[in-house]
């Protein structure tokens, strides 16, 4: 595929980044932020003609404005999960009536989501869910607990695969479903406190929690397939975007490796020539695999690539500070228990990148049968 820009692309560009010149400030209300996004018409480009999101866009558009958007310096976004997995499952799978109520206070950031996926038991080996939704009347009770909830402390909504066969194992007996998270007493969150300070993710536990039988995307017992085809769409134009920000991470290391006198170790200069070599084949594979040309195993290659790539940058950072590495200035978190620096951030988060979305082992399991056709690994064995 040619992924080049055209002139009208270059026009969207510098809209764009225009608008976010203006908008982007210092440490903005999260929900309040999307809702500015929302209100400007920039969420929901790529869900394509239907009335439900906002301004619609061409997929090189879509990747101009991800692109704006990580060299902007915006904060994270917290609707990205509504936006960019809800919305395409939605329209993949879900009734036009779905469509109509979910879709719309997504595009104007009035909604956010979670994802209640991983377990306890369940991480990596999503068939393994134990969650139950039982039907009672109009809806489903659902009991259980879920576990690396990203963003459930701020959200309004949570989808959630249960299972909704007794006796069923596997893939087998699974349901998608929409869960609102207003439910006191059914629902309880607790944050998970990392060793970076933060609580990004959360424990969620269902304790005889409500959805209605029309808020069941595909159908009853459908469950994995919806549910891998919205991890399908993990992967698009947001990987481009990821990649901006691992470019904008990977010049601080340099500096610093010149400033400390580190790049002049022959061994440290070879891998920082690595990384910044390897950072453009992962562009040049996420554009074979954004013009159609990928295969069954593209998301699982890109998140080998990118996981064990930023894992390795995370050691750098640490790495061409020397001492200085082990304390960092006293005002970059101050919500935290202790004080870190970006680059301890950096290497601290990123020991959990070939884990969380599916660990290194996973993904390698499946190149190996749905890709290379080998025998599949025998269930059970030690």
């Amino acid at each position: 595929m040619d992924f080049g820009f055209s002139a009208e692309d270059e026009v969207f560009r510098e809209e764009a980044r225009a608008w976010l010149r203006e908008h982007v400030g210092p440490d903005p209300d999260r929900r309040a932020w999307e809702r500015t996004l929302g209100k400007a018409g920039w969420i929901g480009l790529g869900w394509g003609e239907g009335g439900y999101g906002n301004r619609t866009a061409t997929l090189t558009q879509q990747v101009a404005w991800a692109e704006e958007y990580a060299r902007s310096g915006a904060p994270p976004r917290s609707g990205h999960i509504g936006e960019n997995l809800l919305a395409p499952t939605l329209v993949a799978h879900g009734t036009d009536e779905q469509r109509a109520r979910f879709l719309p206070p997504v595009a104007a950031g009035d909604e956010l989501w979670c994802q209640g996926y991983s377990e306890p038991d369940a991480g990596s080996d999503l068939a393994g869910v134990r969650t139950a939704a039982v039907r009672e009347g109009e809806g489903y009770r659902i009991s259980g607990q879920k576990i690396w909830t990203s963003l459930a402390h701020e959200a309004d909504w949570c989808f959630v695969l249960a299972r909704t066969e007794a006796g069923s194992r596997r893939h087998h007996g699974l349901t998608f479903l929409l869960v609102p998270m207003d439910q006191p007493g059914r629902i309880e969150v607790r944050p998970i406190r990392q060793m970076t300070g933060t609580s990004e993710f959360n424990e969620v536990f269902f304790d005889g929690a409500r959805a209605r039988a029309e808020h069941v995307v595909g159908a009853e017992g459908q469950g994995w397939r919806v549910a891998m085809s919205l991890l399908g769409f993990e992967r698009g134009v947001s990987t481009l975007a990821q990649q901006i920000g691992f470019a904008q991470e990977l010049t601080r290391v340099v500096r610093t490796a010149v400033r400390t006198g580190a790049a002049d170790d022959p061994v440290v200069r070879a891998a920082l020539v690595r990384q910044w070599a390897e950072l453009r084949a992962m562009r040049w594979n996420a554009v074979r695999t954004l013009g159609g040309s990928g295969d069954a195993g593209a998301p699982s290659v890109s998140k080998l690539l990118w996981a064990n790539w930023h894992q390795r940058l995370g050691e750098l950072a640490v790495l061409v500070r020397g001492a200085e590495a082990s304390a960092g200035p006293r005002d970059w978190a101050p919500e935290a228990p202790y004080e870190i620096d970006r680059d301890q951030q950096l290497f601290l988060f990123s020991r959990a990148d070939t884990i969380y979305g599916g660990s290194d082992q996973i993904q390698r399991t499946i190149i190996a049968e749905r890709v290379l056709g080998l025998p599949r690994e025998p269930k059970g064995v030690v």
